[in-house]
């Protein structure tokens, strides 16, 4: 397996995240999972990434890894207390958490520590002096940032010198190409792909009408919904043609896909069995064929335009109906409405989380009440869309 190699960090083409711990996709088999990442060394995995707001995600890793530490390249991310907080990228918190992941995870150093979701009330100069001063304490190996909008990329690759950027990225979900490895390109900064089979809707195992288990944040994601869904669907079925002809798996052909993107030196995965693990590895030292790389190109690009003109529509159609009466379809049309107003640029990241943070709060609340703040939000959000010309 090809290895990045950069600052004294070894980075694996494929890398196991802990994400799926948190329990967003549901329950995890946690002795299975400690066999995936024990497994990933023996593959030669070197990169293993957390996040202190994924529950108890690392203490779980950091006992699993103790007797390889100093093989691997540990990845933690700093920001959230937990899901749903807000961040804070103060001195004084970033220090704190420091402390605590290093207790949590049984080391003494963090390989890379990255900016888990922005906290606008920070200076970008003030994070990266507190960063550099981790460094030359001997607590962080190296910085990055994650899931952060463009701008703010941009001024951290500027203010700083990140080692890695990192990001959403599959053949289901390209914002990235267009909106951050360009960023990454100018400023010679390493990008990691996370969501890299996106969430599993391009390994051909999630049809039209698929039920998610209870407490599967995918019930509600965007990604899953509507006009994003059937242009997933599409793309999962040319993967699939793909594998076909390759004889490989439609995950190996989209994890080769995001490989071949420009600057992408790691794609981060989350596999749940060892099987899965054994797959996701299939696709490192392959790449798609020039050939088949331009007619995908061809093919995605199509999509793109499909989908900015489809989902303007379906965004238009929720602002101005009647929000349904069932607070749970209520709240992930609104859901979708959000992420939307981010893909195509009518808000921006910063103005829209405290509003999915208020539709959360709705959620939770009486149906009355939960609906009538989600039709406040539906008139604020009508008000930033201008829906006229659709319908001349």
């Amino acid at each position: 397996m090809h290895h990045y190699e950069r600052d004294g960090l070894r980075v694996s083409q494929i890398g196991v995240g802990c994400y799926g711990l948190s329990g967003a996709y549901g329950a995890k088999d946690r002795a299975e999972f400690a066999r995936v990442l024990r497994h990933a060394h023996d593959l030669g995995v070197t990169f293993f990434d957390t996040a202190s707001a994924y529950g108890d995600a690392e203490e779980f890793l950091g006992s699993v890894i103790r007797d390889f530490r100093d093989d691997v390249c540990l990845a933690t991310k700093v920001g959230l207390a937990g899901q749903g907080a807000i961040s804070d990228l103060s001195p004084e918190a970033i220090r704190a958490s420091c402390d605590l992941s290093l207790r949590r995870l049984g080391t003494d150093y963090i390989d890379l520590y990255q900016v888990h979701y922005d906290d606008p009330r920070a200076a970008v100069a003030e994070v990266v002096s507190t960063f550099e001063s981790l460094k030359a304490a001997g607590k962080i190996r190296a910085w990055g940032v994650s899931h952060l909008p463009p701008d703010r990329v941009r001024e951290y690759c500027t203010v700083g010198r990140p080692f890695s950027v990192m990001m959403e990225l599959s053949a289901a979900a390209r914002d990235a190409v267009r909106t951050r490895l360009p960023i990454c390109k100018n400023h010679d900064v390493a990008a990691i792909a996370f969501s890299v089979t996106a969430r599993g809707l391009l390994t051909g195992a999630i049809k039209r009408g698929h039920v998610f288990e209870p407490g599967d944040i995918r019930s509600y994601d965007p990604l899953f919904q509507r006009e994003q869904f059937e242009s997933g669907l599409r793309v999962a079925a040319r993967l699939a043609t793909l594998a076909e002809r390759h004889r490989k798996t439609p995950a190996q052909v989209g994890i080769a896909w995001v490989l071949s993107q420009p600057q992408v030196v790691c794609a981060l995965t989350g596999p749940s069995t060892v099987l899965h693990l054994e797959e996701n590895l299939g696709a490192t030292d392959w790449r798609l064929p020039q050939d088949d790389l331009d007619d995908l190109r061809a093919f995605l690009d199509g999509e793109d335009h499909w989908l900015a003109q489809e989902q303007l529509k379906s965004v238009c159609a929720i602002l101005e109906g009647e929000l349904s009466s069932d607070i749970e379809k209520a709240f992930v049309d609104m859901a979708y409405v959000l992420e939307t107003a981010v893909t195509v640029s009518v808000l921006t990241e910063e103005v829209v989380v405290p509003m999915f943070g208020a539709l959360m709060a709705a959620r939770k609340k009486d149906r009355s009440t939960g609906l009538e703040d989600m039709r406040r939000l539906q008139q604020q959000l009508r008000e930033e869309f201008n829906c006229s010309g659709l319908h001349k």
